[in-house]
């Protein structure tokens, strides 16, 4: 294949337009469509986090502490519907398998590797222009009610430095912590500072992305339900776009998502893509936190957005679809209440749920597929914003020409 002068990318999310950000960095032209427009996605109401001591494989043993009682429990940080669909028994089947401790330390060696690369990625965009604040976490904190829940996160970095990886913290004491947030309640008694990870807002950092790729001279199409895409063979690619004339170009990424399957599938990606729908919101504590702050043992993420404080988790393996449930949002609260003081949690602002697009294998799906005209970039479970420079960048690689990076290998979308 030579290197195409034109691609079109289906999905406008963080994926979809660092795939077009590093295209155009190897003078290729591109199209974006988007069903709904910029980041409406799963890019808009994440946690943001940069962080590599946390970038790890989600199938993990921990997951059968849980039990199956716990997980069709609506209170449970990992939620399973009782109306479970064939699809989604597969996909759960697989994501048992990958938790077991073998097949989860082979992931933990596939994300030692990438997590040399994520910010390295990010350094190249914000060399290039992509101005949007990469703000240091300077440090990275995580809290912890008692010393067990603490020990539970040193022993994965444990496994990182096993395999290759390299994780610098240190542990601190509850009042350690009050020093440098106020907010931290007295229930915290231990915790961790972890140095070396970022952290963004993640819309105001697809604004700034999605403005370069604009300036750049790339057409981002909004409100365009894409229905299919065909192969034209010597003829390129033409997307079709419902209630328009379809788009044609010599190449295609598709970015979509939790949808990706639907128009992956009919060129050889058969790997089960679920939503793993996360929820958040914000409040404004009397004092706001300046350092992202992880309560591991709730699996609850806390970001600060200037004058907000960003509250996320979950993970609710139902449709992406799925109308919002006030279950979730209230299982955060009261995880997290006991952990801050002064938290009006009733002053609660934009609540939302996004859906996670999630692999049983815990790996990306990123690459060319049996056509070679046609590529995906997808099933980033929890970490699209961490990895979506990278993917992208690996991805605008392939296509052009340049060196096959390694990870290719493990993000293989036929495996």
């Amino acid at each position: 294949m030579t290197t195409p002068a034109h691609v079109t990318i289906i999905g406008a999310g963080m994926v979809g337009l660092c795939t077009a950000w590093f295209l155009q960095e190897r003078g290729v032209e591109v199209t974006v469509l988007d069903r709904t427009g910029v980041a409406a996605g799963s890019s808009w109401g994440n946690a943001g986090w940069i962080a590599p001591a946390l970038t790890l494989p989600l199938p993990e043993p921990s997951i059968f502490r849980f039990g199956l009682k716990a997980v069709v429990s609506p209170s449970s940080p990992v939620y399973v519907p009782l109306a479970a669909n064939a699809t989604l028994l597969r996909f759960l089947a697989g994501f048992a398998r990958h938790s077991l401790p073998g097949a989860w330390r082979k992931n933990m060696s596939t994300f030692a590797e990438i997590n040399k690369w994520g910010l390295d990625s990010f350094d190249r965009m914000e060399d290039g222009g992509v101005a949007a604040a990469l703000t240091k976490a300077d440090p990275f904190l995580a809290a912890f009610v008692n010393e067990r829940d603490q020990q539970t996160i040193v022993h994965e970095f444990d496994e990182v430095a096993a395999r290759g990886g390299h994780v610098s913290f240190k542990k601190i004491t509850g009042d350690e912590m009050r020093e440098l947030e106020p907010s931290v309640s007295g229930m915290v008694t231990h915790g961790l500072r972890v140095e070396g990870q970022r952290f963004i807002n993640p819309p105001a950092f697809m604004e700034v992305l999605a403005a370069s790729v604009r300036a750049r001279g790339a057409r981002i199409i909004d409100s365009a339900n894409v229905t299919g895409v065909r192969d034209l063979g010597a003829d390129g690619i033409a997307v079709d776009v419902d209630g328009q004339d379809a788009v044609r170009s010599d190449q295609v990424v598709i970015a979509t998502g939790t949808w990706l399957s639907g128009l992956a599938r009919q060129f050889g990606v058969k790997q089960v893509v679920q939503a793993g729908r996360g929820y958040s919101f914000s409040v404004k504590p009397p004092v706001i936190p300046t350092h992202p702050i992880y309560l591991a043992a709730q699996r609850v993420a806390c970001t600060p957005l200037g004058d907000r404080l960003r509250v996320g988790g979950m993970m609710e393996f139902r449709r992406a679809d799925a109308p919002s449930d006030s279950r979730r949002i209230q299982t955060i609260v009261d995880a997290a209440s006991p952990m801050f003081d002064g938290v009006d949690w009733e002053a609660r602002e934009e609540e939302w749920v996004g859906s996670r697009p999630c692999t049983a294998d815990g790996l990306p799906l990123v690459g060319r597929t049996r056509s070679p005209r046609v590529h995906v970039a997808g099933g980033h479970g929890m970490w699209g914003i961490a990895l979506g420079p990278l993917t992208g960048r690996m991805l605008a690689d392939s296509i052009t020409g340049g060196d096959e990076h390694p990870l290719l290998d493990a993000f293989d979308p036929l495996r």
